[in-house]
């Protein structure tokens, strides 16, 4: 009876200890560039130890959220070179080349639900969906102006197009958030009324400026890798003449 109560613990300590070390740990500074490097969102927690507060809720929030790597960091020296000063989770994004950080000294109540929101909220990709969750992270940005992708719901074709404009993307860090919007869903319906489009126009290639809070429309024809760079290098060299008014954009859209 002993042994089975001894050798029940032991499992229960390994897994308690396997499912805990779940997240790798970076112990050194070329470890931390090369995971941050590892994909277009990560995130990593900043801890003094495993009773800091919000250890437990961000390992469980970062399994939840597998599509975000996550790792934890409780190196000194790491936290130096990634200019973290205290218990710190931090969001590194390639699409616009920010860090979105929550700094665990500052809030009050840290809770999984509300990790797994912080992460979802600011999983900005390449070319990211756009709906009431990621919106936010959307408007945030310090980068305001969008590449508008309409498409009208899943196909081949569609994903294809998705995969050609995030492989473009890079090119204009800084300058534009690529973003596709689903024109299928009854949710975005004001965002293709907005541009004068309807389901059956798409797919259609849009510019959002929240700076001037002006809309442009490509013309209608083949979305070609080069017609959307060109798209994107005119608005940049103010070329794009025929505007409207965008109006009440963070909110029709």
């Amino acid at each position: 009876m002993l042994l089975s109560v001894l050798l029940s613990l032991l499992v229960s300590s390994a897994f308690a200890k396997e499912k805990d070390s779940a997240l790798p740990r970076l112990t050194d500074s070329k470890a931390a560039d090369t995971f941050v490097d590892s994909a277009e969102v990560v995130v990593i927690g900043f801890f003094e130890g495993e009773e800091s507060h919000g250890y437990k809720e961000f390992v469980a929030a970062a399994q939840r959220v597998d599509t975000v790597p996550a790792a934890i960091c409780t190196e000194k020296e790491v936290w130096a070179h990634l200019s973290i000063t205290s218990d710190t989770i931090t969001i590194f994004r390639k699409a616009d080349n920010r860090q979105e950080k929550l700094v665990l000294s500052e809030a009050k109540k840290v809770e999984t639900d509300g990790l797994v929101n912080f992460l979802f909220i600011n999983e900005l990709r390449y070319i990211t969906e756009y709906n009431q969750v990621t919106a936010v992270g959307l408007f945030s940005s310090e980068v305001k102006t969008h590449l508008l992708l309409f498409v009208n719901g899943g196909n081949k074709d569609n994903n294809e197009l998705k995969d050609r404009l995030a492989a473009l993307a890079p090119e204009f860090t800084g300058k534009f958030l690529f973003v596709w919007i689903n024109g299928a869903q009854k949710s975005n319906a004001r965002s293709l009324g907005y541009f004068g489009i309807k389901p059956h126009d798409l797919p259609r290639i849009g510019i959002y400026d929240g700076n001037s809070d002006m809309k442009w429309l490509l013309p209608e024809g083949e979305i070609s890798t080069e017609r959307v760079r060109e798209f994107c290098q005119s608005f940049l060299r103010g070329d794009l003449k025929e505007v409207k008014e965008a109006g009440k954009a963070r909110t029709e859209l």
